[in-house]
């Protein structure tokens, strides 16, 4: 399932070799927008990952695990792009070490290229 949205989430691996990295950045056209469209934008993002996770429960639980992730960070930024505290031009670098939860994330961005 392609979710398209203000995030682009790219995986990287660790040195260690344990879990993988997640490696956020946010969409130049989502950085061009003033605070208040930002706030908007990424509260509609949100809305649109919770519909597309309620469609998948019981069908693709792998991929519905990698949107909870996604989920769970976007949630987490929200207060922050909110505020616009948060430098949208950097990226931000997230490691999961469990594996099965690495394995949902990648699979779902792996879907999102097809």
């Amino acid at each position: 399932m392609l979710i398209e949205g203000p995030m682009k989430i790219t995986i990287a691996e660790p040195e260690d070799g344990e879990g993988k990295i997640l490696v956020i950045g946010f969409q130049p056209e989502f950085q061009r927008l003033d605070q208040s469209a930002q706030t908007q934008k990424f509260q509609i993002y949100l809305e649109e990952l919770d519909r597309n996770i309620a469609a998948l429960a019981g069908r693709d639980e792998r991929n519905r695990a990698g949107m909870l992730i996604v989920q769970q960070i976007a949630e987490q930024l929200m207060p922050h792009i909110t505020s616009g505290e948060l430098a949208l031009e950097e990226t931000m670098t997230v490691q999961i070490r469990k594996s099965e939860q690495a394995v949902a994330v990648t699979d779902l961005l792996a879907r999102e290229k097809r």
